[in-house]
């Protein structure tokens, strides 16, 4: 590292774990809760969708979302999202993180709101505004993951940066966690208020008007732990890094900073971190430089998101094929929704949540690599464990064993690369850049989950389970491969991950001047 950085700099790299980083983790954390509450609920709630808006009178199941309609319900979200990551990960660097952070949280509370009151009782209206209202709840959802980890990353020191970030990841186990809780508990009082008979024994009784609430009240509790952070996401400063060194004013940066740290950082308003390091993302400087890295971190999360969110969106239609939930007709529609709840519930419970939160434990130890080599290896090694013996999986003496296999796929993809592709971006291109690129790697990561979302739906259908797991299989071996493009970040100060601290030592003093105003992205 340049031994002339900046004091603000170097007191954010050096400074002890203090009580403001928690507070940023709980702060940008509860954003993630409710990010991942909003994606994962609706996997929750679509068969009972499917009961109440597509049932056919004397059929022998009961009524589920056409292909095409479920494929559009699970997934239009992913394409708001991928939208928004784009254009909030550029505005983040463009008019500052904290200007555009409050804005992505009311998005998304308007719209998860919006998303219960989906008008209408037909299901061309319902599914029509249902669609609508999750597009621009991603579109919220897709600005908070650049803005969330570029705010960690760029409070957090150098030596535990990564469990920093890690953390604020994690909350996404919580909030998948949340989501079937809720889903349990309202099921749970639906039913035992309104008991209902199972389909085979009565399809009109199985299904009462008062379950049309159900999906509802599941959708809009996401906004509920949004609107709570809110007050406190206006209150945190702009981070010092892109004060001093996007808005080029190093002495609001140590002014905000002295604040924070409760230390006195020296005001140094004739520097700033400059010295030729002021190329653009279309720039073959930016190539030379970055290229590779970011080719690394967008394929990852490109091919780790088609896996991880096919086993996410479709535990139910897995579980339903190897008998882990019984099969629909035998129960009531609210029946079904607790059961499917409970199932991914336990599944999150034993192996998602722990699987982030070892990631944060290790990460500063191990190495951000080592993590993501190791996770896309044993979900490889898992994936095709379940694929290739499929049959003997299926057999009921069996199905405990695929649940335990199928659950530590979860645990290795979020002690592995589900976490690392997050935090590897946030740490790797300069400040300048930093939360435009993040959101390429994550648009990156969405449209894997678009495949994943639309592509598994149909490919269960047309090649089955088993060879859909054994596709699964080869993109988690890709993304091994992939792996080797991306740097270790660990212990480094993040300019000089990005190359500005090579930049400062080799410019002349006299090429560090005052500006006004942001570089051009």
């Amino acid at each position: 590292m340049a031994n002339d950085q900046l004091e603000v700099l170097n007191a954010l790299d050096v400074a002890k774990t203090q009580w403001y980083h928690f507070t940023a983790i709980v702060i940008a954390g509860m954003g993630f809760f409710t990010d991942a509450y909003d994606l994962f609920c609706i996997s929750l709630v679509t068969k009972l969708l499917g009961r109440i808006y597509y049932q056919k009178h004397g059929a022998a199941e009961p009524g589920s979302l056409p292909h095409n309609v479920s494929a559009a319900v699970n997934g239009v979200a992913f394409c708001g999202t991928l939208t928004g990551q784009l254009f909030f990960g550029w505005l983040g660097d463009k008019l500052g993180r904290k200007r555009v952070y409050g804005m992505v949280l009311m998005v998304m509370v308007i719209c998860s709101i919006a998303s219960g009151l989906s008008f209408g009782r037909e299901p061309k209206a319902v599914i029509s505004t249902l669609c609508f209202f999750r597009f621009w709840l991603g579109f919220g959802i897709g600005g908070d993951y650049p803005l969330s980890a570029t705010i960690m990353s760029e409070y957090a020191n150098k030596k535990t940066r990564g469990a920093f970030i890690a953390a604020v990841f994690a909350m996404q186990g919580f909030g998948i966690l949340a989501g079937g809780t809720v889903a349990i508990i309202v099921s749970a009082a639906f039913k035992a208020r309104f008991p209902a008979p199972s389909y085979e024994a009565d399809p009109t009784a199985s299904i009462f008007p008062e379950a049309d609430y159900v999906w509802r009240i599941i959708l809009m509790f996401g906004a509920i732990p949004a609107l709570m952070t809110y007050y406190w996401r206006a209150k945190m400063p702009e981070t010092a890094r892109y004060t001093a060194l996007v808005a080029k004013n190093a002495k609001q940066a140590a002014a905000d900073m002295s604040k924070v740290l409760q230390v006195e950082v020296e005001a140094e308003q004739g520097r700033t971190e400059q010295g030729g390091n002021d190329f653009g993302l279309f720039s073959k400087e930016f190539l030379r430089r970055h290229g590779l890295h970011l080719l690394g971190t967008t394929s990852t999360w490109f091919l780790l998101d088609i896996a991880f969110y096919s086993q996410n969106l479709f535990q139910k239609d897995i579980f339903s094929a190897i008998g882990w939930i019984p099969k629909a007709k035998t129960m009531s529609a609210l029946e079904e929704v607790f059961k499917i709840a409970r199932a991914q519930t336990l599944i999150a419970l034993c192996s998602t949540v722990p699987g982030y939160w070892f990631t944060v434990a290790f990460i500063d130890r191990i190495g951000r690599f080592s993590i993501q080599i190791m996770g896309f290896f044993f979900m490889t090694v898992f994936m095709f464990a379940l694929a290739i013996p499929y049959q003997h999986w299926t057999l009921k003496e069996n199905r405990v064993g695929f649940v335990v296999m199928y659950s530590l796929t979860f645990f290795f993809a979020n002690f592995g690369p589900n976490a690392t592709t997050f935090v590897v971006p946030a740490e790797i291109f300069p400040a300048r850049l930093r939360s435009t690129c993040h959101g390429i790697s994550a648009a990156w990561g969405k449209a894997g989950a678009m495949i994943g979302a639309f592509g598994f739906q149909y490919a269960e259908k047309g090649i089955g389970v088993r060879n859909s797991l054994i596709i699964l299989g080869v993109v988690n071996l890709l993304g091994l491969l992939f792996t080797f493009l991306v740097p270790e970040s660990k212990g480094r100060s993040l300019e000089d991950l990005s190359g500005e601290a090579t930049q400062e030592n080799a410019a002349p003093s006299g090429s560090r001047q005052q500006e006004n105003g942001t570089a051009p992205v």
